[in-house]
């Protein structure tokens, strides 16, 4: 798996809206119509939509 990155503001704001901590979750696959994200500390992956 490609190492995750930091979201961007306009990413931060979507992660938000989904009532999770951007400071938490990485960026490894941004899609047209979705996000796929990591946790920083346990690995856990979710795919949230935009």
């Amino acid at each position: 798996m490609k190492n995750g990155k930091r979201p961007t503001k306009r990413e931060c704001e979507q992660i938000k809206v989904h009532r999770l901590n951007p400071a938490n979750w990485l960026i490894f696959k941004n899609l047209h119509d979705e996000l796929h994200l990591v946790h920083r500390d346990t690995g856990t992956r979710r795919v949230i939509s935009k």
